[in-house]
């Protein structure tokens, strides 16, 4: 069975970020130990229940992908055993599944998102204003439409408890250089392209992704963090699909759901999830893993 993990503990290890989703710690020789736990962000609040299993799953759908896109772009991988890092006495099993050794890379500051319907936050901007980060659309979309062509919508990295806010392109330029801008971009919707039409296949639709930038020492560009997973993308079974409404996903969007019926003004504390939700939540991932990747956790 999938293990289930709130937080870390790794006892003799310097912990250096605590995320939303993912506990990171120091290791020697400038990498770093993730650790994918089973918390649950939504609209940027950290929820007060885990969804079992979770962490476990966004780590190998990750991995999944970051070897699938090696031909793009570099990742942050090293391939390195995660039970030869762990402090004595820490059961191996329960970061097996969860848990990675990365090269510790220089973050860039931005939140990639490649976007090939228009749904989310994209719609909203789109109704008040014809523009998703100052980009003109055509007049007269609807909702879960597919765009004329993908388009790269950064916005900013929020710290824990606030909420990320989309930005135009000559923001990312101001903040990063008008080179790696454009290498990110150009990256994005490279991969964004790619993992599309490798779900397609599968009868998956990638509506939008959200990725994670950094560089090396040399200042190689690769894909980190996360990648391609239900916690970062939208994806919609393509035999549900409508557009017009909400398509139904496999997604943290079944949770999104359930709290924009609640009427939560979307800040800290997070109601509680009930049972059914989490357990919905959870199947949602496991089917996405399944259908994308064939991996099934047992």
């Amino acid at each position: 069975m999938p293990t289930t993990l709130s937080q870390s503990d790794l006892p003799g290890l310097e912990l250096i970020h605590r995320g939303k989703v993912r506990d990171v710690y120091a290791l020697p020789g400038n990498r770093l130990l993730m650790v994918a736990t089973d918390r649950l962000s939504a609209f940027d609040v950290v929820l007060p229940d885990p969804i079992p299993g979770k962490g476990e799953m966004l780590t190998q759908i990750s991995n999944f992908w970051f070897e699938k896109t090696r031909h793009i772009i570099p990742n942050h991988l090293t391939g390195e055993d995660v039970a030869s890092v762990l402090p004595a006495g820490v059961d191996p099993a329960l970061y097996a599944k969860r848990a990675v050794i990365t090269k510790r890379l220089k973050p860039v500051p931005v939140e990639a998102i490649a976007r090939g319907y228009i749904i989310g936050s994209g719609w909203k901007a789109y109704q008040a204003t014809g523009e998703i980060c100052g980009i003109r659309l055509p007049q007269g979309l609807e909702q879960a439409q597919q765009l004329p062509e993908p388009i790269f919508t950064p916005s900013t990295k929020a710290a824990v408890g606030d909420h990320d806010e989309n930005v135009s392109f000559d923001v990312v330029v101001d903040a990063v250089g008008g080179d790696l801008a454009n290498a990110v971009r150009e990256a994005t919707l490279a991969i964004y392209a790619f993992a599309a039409a490798y779900a397609a296949e599968r009868g998956v639709i990638i509506a939008d992704t959200k990725l994670e930038f950094g560089t090396d020492e040399h200042g190689v560009l690769h894909v980190m963090d996360e990648m391609l997973t239900p916690d970062s993308s939208r994806f919609w079974p393509a035999d549900n699909y409508q557009r017009g409404i909400s398509p139904p996903s496999y997604d943290k969007q079944f949770v999104r759901d359930y709290l924009e019926a609640l009427g939560w003004n979307k800040t800290p504390p997070a109601p509680k999830v009930p049972a059914d939700v989490i357990e919905g939540t959870a199947a949602k991932y496991a089917e996405a893993l399944d259908k994308l990747a064939g991996i099934r956790l047992t």
